[in-house]
């Protein structure tokens, strides 16, 4: 069914949300000062292999609650790519932004590619918006340090540990959302009890290493310490995960979908002799958080 308010598209994947993608939802959320609705369309992050890319960084339900809640859009098309990918540009600007998301005005990147064989781009949106009544904002690249900000580059940073300069150029630090899932409890026997995270088939996995982080639970934030890797003293099953000591809580968040961000890389991924030696570092990984929440309380007060 076709939207009855006029509004405003932004267009693109969007998997990282990074801020050369705010810059496209930005343009479009700015026109909500002229009584338009900003909405956005996009694809499941999977396709981002059809781009030819390795992976994703964000998966869909997660780039599209960021888009929401950071970027203030009202409304998410994210059809099946098969539903659209055999429509030629004029279909596409007809059918889906014209009728289906009523579209009066539209924005997107210089290398957006649209239509059938991805055979039309963004000067062809301008021609077709004038066929079918939206304006079309072609919104200037973004850079950092001279280098265009792009989701390819987040990847790499991210898989090589580089998180201080991925968040940078995401706009907001690097995040984890998904369901607490069981694990061995080992970590409550040796009093560091742990939520367990899986990543979604396809999501790039950040260097594996233990992190500083925030939690979000459902008494606020707190923080925390999170491993990403496939805990190599305790396990031998090699399926990465994102596993997070919560300092100075105790609640149950079993089957429940928290969020996490990570805010700074503390050091690798170690395999130990012994439990004894696991918890000796993990000891001194405390340490060094509490510090870093110790230097910022004192550092904005």
């Amino acid at each position: 069914m076709s939207n009855q308010k006029k509004t405003a598209v932004a267009l693109g994947l969007f998997d990282g949300v990074h801020q050369g993608h705010r810059a496209v939802l930005q343009a479009a959320l700015r026109q909500k000062k002229q009584g338009l609705m900003p909405a956005a369309f996009t694809f499941h992050s999977e396709m981002a292999a059809v781009k030819g890319a390795a992976g994703f960084i964000y998966p869909t339900d997660l780039k599209t609650w960021i888009m929401e809640s950071e970027c203030g859009m009202e409304q998410i098309f994210a059809p099946p790519f098969e539903l659209v990918s055999g429509l030629s540009g004029d279909d596409f600007a007809r059918k889906i932004l014209h009728e289906h998301m009523n579209a009066a005005f539209v924005a997107c990147g210089q290398d957006f590619r649209f239509g059938k064989g991805a055979r039309w781009d963004a000067k062809d949106l301008v021609d077709l918006g004038k066929m079918y009544g939206f304006a079309v904002e072609i919104v200037d690249e973004v850079r950092s340090g001279g280098k265009v900000i792009s989701s390819s580059t987040i990847r790499t940073l991210l898989q090589n540990g580089e998180l201080k300069a991925a968040n940078l150029l995401l706009g907001s630090p690097y995040m984890l959302h998904g369901e607490v899932v069981h694990g061995k409890r080992l970590g409550r026997t040796i009093g560091f009890a742990t939520i367990n995270q899986n990543f979604v088939p396809g999501q790039i996995v950040p260097k594996f290493g233990v992190y500083a982080s925030e939690t979000c639970t459902p008494e606020g934030w707190y923080p925390s310490v999170t491993n990403i890797g496939i805990k190599p003293t305790v396990t031998d099953e090699g399926i990465p995960l994102a596993e997070t000591h919560i300092i100075d809580f105790a609640g149950d968040l079993y089957g429940k979908h928290i969020s996490v961000i990570l805010t700074k890389r503390l050091r690798d991924e170690q395999r130990f002799d012994n439990l004894e030696a696991l918890v000796e570092q993990m000891d001194k990984d405390l340490i060094i958080r509490r510090q870093l929440s110790k230097n910022y309380h004192e550092f904005n007060t």
